[in-house]
């Protein structure tokens, strides 16, 4: 092989990719500024405005009787009480999006609870508006680069990662991270070649780039001959055995294995017959909602648990509430922290913001009444993170039943991912389920952090301590007669799969990208799917 320079860094495992590089300075991190009270203002404003121009727009083109709904619109968009409140929530700390639910809360419960069925009728044109006013808060597309390009930074933001289209090819080649970050564990959910650790690189715009994943190597003005070994030993990998259709797998010891998904992009399930797994075992909300706006947008994210739900056709589907900080900056939160993966991150986060909790419970409760839903809790440590988070859900229920619209109150369970909550599963009676997050479970258990490359040997080399929890955790899980799977990275390994049977796991979670891999393995253990 030949190549101008050639460096030497830790593949995601997921083949290779050529193209023209595209050179980062920066990380990329789309809307993660912190709030600024004055900034938020301006923004509300704006987008108030930008909502009463579309309205009046829509006025000089419609029918009288449409046009009185819309003036309507416009009356209550201008209503100097609604601002108001909304300018108060901002004045304390909140930014425009979830001032502005806020404001418009009362008022819509208001009309929805009216007697008067013309009272009751305005509730509709309330919630279009806090809708309208949140799309217009949305603000400018995030960042991105060209497609069928290298990326070659310090870093990526997870949030960049979702916002490219990955469609036309391309990678990543970058001088820090890891291969346990948020961004390497979705690079490997959409087979995207990753390459990290390769220590400092300067290159030009445009120059072609070879990046290949399954080895970890990066060329630089690579050859025909680079590019063509490279898709050698690619295909020289054991190839995947046919025909294994969907539907738990049958053990030898007796009892069967559920095999479900991990899904972090609607775009996933687009390319994935719901036929070839049990289900789904772990949404990431976070990274289906682009800007801070959608946080507060109870009805996009209605919307999309209901999608998720159409495409499981009557499978089971576990949605994870927002889990924000650590290396998910999306809404500024965690930005400031000195540590954010040690901070406000997950269900710690989402009770000291209700706000934002109560919304996302509202969307999950409207959304169970069309499909088999389950609620996972994100970074538990304490069981009274269990108790107050399902009594937000039954008020929001109870919120939802008055007003009559209908609703189903989902199982409530928790990742189990702080070594603390491992150790003391049986005190969390309150959970309805477990699922292990063996990432975190693994970076909290060694102290090392998983998106910091000087240290990812310590990482792996905890493999054989996180397999002794695993099997301890599995056991108690039995012993309170709940049921408990995998969702981690540990999961998708075929190498590991073996040992995650043997303690007693019965539903494992992965990847779509790894589901061939992990049937095959299961196969060629002798079980029968």
């Amino acid at each position: 092989m030949s190549g101008v320079l050639r460096l030497q860094g830790q593949g995601n495992g997921c083949g290779y990719a050529a193209g023209p590089a595209y050179v980062s300075s920066e990380p990329l991190s789309p809307r993660g500024d912190p709030v600024s009270p004055s900034l938020e203002f301006e923004n509300l404003d704006r987008a108030i405005a930008a909502s009463v121009a579309a309205l009046e727009s829509l006025i000089a083109r419609t029918d009288p009787a449409s046009a009185d709904i819309l003036e309507f619109q416009i009356e209550m968009l201008r209503d100097p009480v609604i601002a108001e409140m909304a300018a108060e929530q901002i004045g304390k700390g909140q930014n425009a999006a979830f001032s502005w639910v806020a404001a418009l809360e009362e008022y819509i419960a208001g009309f929805e609870q009216s007697e008067d069925d013309d009272i009751r009728a305005r509730a509709v044109d309330m919630i279009d508006i806090r809708d309208r006013v949140l799309r217009a808060l949305e603000g400018m597309p995030a960042a991105d680069f060209p497609k069928g390009s290298i990326f070659i930074g310090k870093d990526m933001a997870p949030s960049l990662f979702l916002a490219h289209d990955w469609t036309d090819g391309g990678g990543i080649v970058l001088e820090a991270g890891s291969t346990a970050s948020h961004v390497a564990l979705l690079s490997r959910a959409k087979g995207v070649p990753m390459v990290v650790g390769i220590g400092g690189l300067s290159v030009e715009a445009e120059t072609p780039v070879l990046a290949d994943g399954s080895s970890g190597l990066v060329v630089v003005h690579p050859s025909g001959a680079d590019i063509a070994a490279v898709a050698g030993a690619e295909k020289a990998v054991l190839p995947v055995v046919p025909g294994l259709e969907a539907g738990a797998f049958r053990i030898v010891s007796g009892g069967t294995v559920e095999l479900l998904v991990n899904i972090s992009d609607i775009a996933e399930l687009r390319s994935l017959d719901p036929g070839a797994c049990d289900g789904i075992g772990l949404l990431r909300t976070e990274f289906l909602l682009s800007s801070a706006s959608d946080l507060a947008n109870e009805e996009k994210q209605f919307q999309l648990y209901c999608e998720m739900l159409k495409w499981a056709d009557g499978k089971p589907v576990t949605i994870r509430l927002l889990d924000l900080g650590g290396d998910k900056p999306l809404g500024g939160f965690g930005a400031e922290e000195r540590n954010p993966f040690l901070g406000l991150r997950g269900i710690r986060l989402l009770l000291s913001m209700p706000v934002m909790l109560r919304i996302q419970a509202r969307a999950l409760l409207r959304a169970g009444a069309f499909g088999p839903l389950k609620v996972l809790l994100p970074m538990v440590t304490f069981p009274n993170e269990v108790a107050d988070t399902r009594r937000i859900f039954e008020e929001e229920a109870a919120s939802l039943a008055k007003r009559h619209i209908a609703i189903s109150m989902p199982a409530i369970g928790m990742m189990v991912e702080v070594p603390v909550a491992a150790i003391m599963l049986d005190t969390f009676t309150d959970a309805d389920f477990f699922s292990l997050g063996t990432n975190d479970l693994t970076q909290y258990l060694t102290a090392t952090a998983r998106d910091n490359p000087s240290v990812v040997d310590l990482y792996r080399q905890a493999t054989p301590a996180l397999l002794r929890l695993v099997s301890q955790t599995v056991a108690v899980a039995h012993e309170m007669g709940k049921p408990i799977g995998i969702c981690g990275d540990l999961a998708g390994d075929p190498e590991r799969l073996s040992s995650l049977i043997a303690s007693g796991i019965r539903q494992i979670s992965v990847a779509p990208a790894q589901l061939a891999a992990v049937k095959t393995a299961m196969a060629q253990a002798g079980m029968d799917g």
